[in-house]
């Protein structure tokens, strides 16, 4: 178990003492000094029975700038919740080495937050040894390039990760899922995730992978949400508390979408616009594409929590995409408990 004792969070515009262009280039860093917390980590297993004290120091540098976050929290490196991840992930994980702990939270951090550089020092401050009257630890600097070639899986929607703090604990419906990335990422928060797709495949390897990984609140079924024999699927009435739809656009389905929220319920969404087809002649057809605005036409009956339609991290490799994205909220007696 990790417990929560100190944290002394900072943002520090680079400037003084480097030059012009690297201050261009490296838009602004979040710093978090000594977080302390109890933890088990230690080769033997008698280190492990116990908790101890550990101390760790972050120096997050952030994509984007200031000025694109409009004071927005959302749009940026929240470091409430990055002190939250750690010790949640924490919780979860018993370590023999304090390395293993340090590559779990770079994956962590990497994954879910919009950040392009890590320093970490992680360190015990009561080392079991008789000669030791200081701490003990690792430093790692890594950035998010070099990262990338140790994913095992794709990472995310930046998006969601961004917006998982809005997300009411719950039951969650991933609309036309693929591979499951967020599926699986929802899942291991905590959520009861239903993905659907039309790939019979990608939802066999799915609940394999489900399996494979002990979650058992993950469930799959497979649906051709275009189907010819009616007019759209039958979705349940009040059923979700969260809804995503990620790089898929079948208008007719937005009326059941929207019906199958529960009062309060969320909708996250984010898909090509038609600057994307424009830009970089993708997806194939620009009926697949969102027009200017058409995201909040489409769900004008839900209250906008977040709305942006400009470009965007693509998730793989660093090419940009055009997307529209939404987070957006059922009417409800307490509406406003996730703002």
């Amino acid at each position: 178990m990790f417990a929560l004792t100190r944290a002394h969070p900072t943002n520090e515009m680079l400037t003084a003492g480097n030059p012009i262009r690297e201050n261009a280039r490296m838009a602004y860093r979040v710093v978090i000094e000594r977080l302390e917390f109890q933890g088990r980590c230690g080769v033997a297993p008698a280190e492990r029975r116990r908790p101890q004290p550990l101390a760790i120091d972050l120096e997050l540098d952030c994509e984007g700038t200031p000025s694109e976050t409009a004071d927005h929290i959302n749009k940026t490196v929240d470091y409430a919740q990055v002190t939250e991840r750690i010790v949640e992930l924490g919780e979860t994980h018993d370590c023999a080495l304090l390395e293993t702990f340090t590559e779990k939270i770079l994956e962590m951090l990497f994954t879910e937050f919009p950040v392009a550089k890590v320093s970490l020092w992680l360190r015990k401050l009561a080392p079991p040894l008789s000669q030791m009257t200081g701490s003990v630890g690792v430093k790692v600097e890594r950035s998010r390039m070099a990262h990338q070639p140790q994913r095992t899986d794709p990472p995310p929607s930046l998006f969601l990760a961004q917006q998982l703090h809005r997300l009411p604990k719950g039951r969650v419906l991933d609309v036309a899922a693929g591979s499951g990335r967020h599926a699986l990422y929802l899942a291991s928060h905590g959520f009861q995730v239903d993905a659907i797709d039309r790939d019979e495949q990608a939802m066999v390897q799915l609940a394999a992978t489900a399996k494979q990984r002990n979650l058992p609140n993950l469930t799959v079924q497979t649906v051709d949400l275009e189907r010819k024999t009616a007019d759209r699927p039958e979705f349940p009435t009040q059923k979700y508390d969260v809804i995503i739809v990620f790089f898929y656009l079948h208008r007719p389905l937005f009326s059941s979408l929207i019906d199958s929220l529960k009062p309060n319920g969320i909708l996250l969404y984010e898909t090509f616009t038609i600057d994307n087809y424009l830009r970089h002649h993708h997806p194939r057809r620009w009926e697949f594409c969102l027009a200017h605005n058409e995201l909040l036409r489409l769900t004008s009956t839900l209250r906008v929590l977040a709305y942006d339609e400009s470009e965007h991290d693509g998730g793989y490799g660093p090419s940009s995409v055009f997307t529209a994205r939404l987070a957006a909220q059922q009417s409800g007696p307490s509406s406003l408990l996730h703002t």
